[in-house]
């Protein structure tokens, strides 16, 4: 298996000419943050990942999480050696408010860490990433107090967070749930319910875990209206706050999962568990979401993140793997793989999509910074929107793209990527899950369609394609990007038909069958369109023009697929339901 090298200079010319990281750390927000600093500081990570944290993601795989007939759950010792080498070098604190012991960077210099620590190792990056969805709920929802216990502990890594949502009945529908609260006579509540699917759950890496957990109060409106949140520790703090008497919560099984080994899946029983309201009574879901669409971002760059490895590996591989003969090779010679045009149309597709990923998650960061920190309100407004755009398709089109790249991955292997020995098939094992948690891209489309689409009568979505023609208005007066203007254009004009065909759904199922493709065909445009802007103002090096010859491949060999996504976006529901299906 090859080792893992995080791209840094695609991912600081990303930061800087895509997330704007000059503009964000001119911000009075983050004014504290050099752009020069950020660069030392990726540097930085980039070793200490590839060092540290890559070489135990074959070791987790095999050895996994391992739970013990006392309910407890221990990882592999590499796994938590790591771990406790990343919270003590500070990267767990990176984007930690500065008044509770972080470091107060932008989410997209954070973004850009999780992505080498989540490509060294998913299963082990899917703890902090929960741990920093906590920090963000209890940093704009939380009691001074709460904060004042909880987030420099879960800051430094000492503590870490999970999020509680999923039931046995209550799955995707989260209205559905059960779990019971009671209140107690001293202020506290009473916790009593199962809940499964709860990742890091139970684990023996920090000194306590702080549960995020979603229950009803009695007499609470049914659904999603009647839900609240609490803190659940599995050991409350005493008096100093340091983990106390342990809570009535526990592991009750792990799940034997395809991938992601070492990361533990856990069914947690909570009997009567000692639990803090967050927020209003019945006003769970709104908080939790504000948690959810942090992490959605955070799995949406799992997809990007593996992708990654895999393209590393796949290319290494096929470098020195030979076999065959190339048009023009030595006949007494076999050629390396990577010569033959189909091998390198994998590569390219990897690539390509690698890259786009990049820039669109960046984007969103960026975004999310930009919506709390510009000094002007309609700024913060608008940047809420685009963000607010940007995360399904960040979580469905990156996820998605995932377990299609590392599958590329495999086929670049050949039969050595379907043996567990080359390492290719765990990255696709472990990206597999990622457009299945946190919303299954099912219900990101939904949310696209029925939520982010509507927003100012659809003027964010055509606002964001105006943005976007503006790049290929641009590229068609670059020499070399001319013709990826033209086809950049009638992409999206293509996304503009699409966008008014669901606007002008009147039939709630019609576009609810079009969401899909209609997500897809975005994504896609969207990502032509951040390569043809970097390709724009890349310099005329090789990097610069690696840039260009990216985004021309992209624009002819992959944004075509768009006009042929367009007939299932317009199609409706009839079609779905004409056939029967099963006996």
């Amino acid at each position: 298996m090859s080792d893992y090298r995080a791209p840094l200079a695609d991912m600081l010319f990303t930061l800087r000419h895509t997330a704007a990281l000059d503009h964000l750390t001119s911000l009075p927000a983050y004014e504290h943050v050099d752009a020069d600093v950020v660069e030392s500081a990726l540097d930085e990570a980039a070793r200490f990942m590839a060092e540290v944290v890559a070489p135990t993601n074959r070791i987790g795989d095999e050895q996994g999480a391992v739970r013990h007939d006392d309910g407890s759950v221990t990882l592999p010792d590499a796994l938590r050696k790591a771990y406790q080498e990343y919270c003590a070098a500070g990267w767990s604190a990176v984007t930690g408010p500065i008044e509770f012991g972080g470091h107060g960077f932008p989410a997209a210099v954070g973004l850009a860490v999780q992505e080498m620590l989540t490509s060294s190792n998913m299963a082990l990056s899917l703890c902090p990433m929960l741990t920093a969805s906590a920090i963000v709920a209890l940093r704009e929802h939380g009691t001074p107090d709460q904060q004042a216990t909880y987030l420099p502990r879960l800051i430094s890594g000492e503590w870490t967070g999970t999020m509680v949502l999923t039931e046995p009945e209550a799955g995707s529908d989260v209205g559905a749930l059960r779990t019971k609260a009671i209140p107690a006579d001293d202020g506290t509540w009473s916790i009593s319910g199962t809940k499964i699917f709860i990742t890091w759950g139970e684990h023996d890496v920090a000194d306590n875990i702080i549960h995020l957990v979603l229950a009803r109060v009695p007499d609470a409106p049914p659904g999603t209206r009647g839900i609240s949140l609490f803190i659940v520790p599995k050991f409350l703090p005493d008096a100093g706050g340091e983990p106390g008497r342990r809570n009535a919560v526990h592991c009750v099984s792990i799940e034997h999962k395809l991938g992601i080994h070492a990361s533990p899946t856990c069914v947690l029983a909570f009997d009567g568990a000692t639990g803090f309201l967050v927020g209003e009574i019945n006003g769970g879901m709104r908080l939790m979401f504000t948690m959810m669409n942090d992490a959605r971002l955070n799995v949406g760059l799992e997809g990007l993140a593996v992708a990654e490895r895999a393209y590393q590996q796949a290319l290494a591989h096929a470098t020195d793997r030979r076999q065959g003969r190339a048009v023009g090779a030595p006949r007494t010679d076999s050629s390396p793989i990577i010569e033959h045009p189909d091998v390198r149309r994998m590569l390219m597709t990897m690539k390509a999509y690698t890259e786009a990923m990049r820039a669109l998650m960046y984007d969103n960061a960026a975004a999310i910074d930009r919506s709390h920190a510009e000094p002007d309100g309609p700024d913060r407004e608008r940047f809420a929107a685009r963000a607010a755009l940007l995360t399904p398709l960040s979580k469905a089109w990156g996820t998605d793209l995932g377990v299609e790249m590392t599958s590329l991955g495999i086929q670049i292997h050949g039969g050595m990527g379907y043996v567990e020995e080359t390492g290719a098939a765990q990255f696709w094992r472990d990206a597999r899950i990622a457009p299945i948690y946190e919303g299954t891209n099912g219900i990101q489309a939904i949310d696209l369609v029925m939520r982010k689409l509507p927003m100012d009568d659809g003027a964010v979505v055509l606002g964001y394609l105006g943005d976007i023609d503006e790049t290929a208005n641009a590229a068609r007066n670059h020499s070399d990007l001319a013709i990826s203007g033209t086809q950049l254009a009638a992409a999206v004009a293509t996304a503009r038909r699409a966008t008014e065909t669901m606007l002008q759904r009147e039939d709630v199922n019609d576009r609810l069958a079009g969401a899909s493709p209609y997500l897809r065909l975005l994504g896609t445009v969207a990502g032509a369109g951040y390569l043809v802007s970097q390709a724009l103002v890349a310099a005329g090096d090789d990097f610069g023009r690696n840039k260009v010859a990216t985004a021309v491949f992209y624009c002819s060999q992959l944004l075509p697929q768009v006009h042929g996504l367009l007939p299932a976006v317009e199609a409706g529901a009839s079609e779905l339901y004409a056939a029967q299906l099963g006996p």
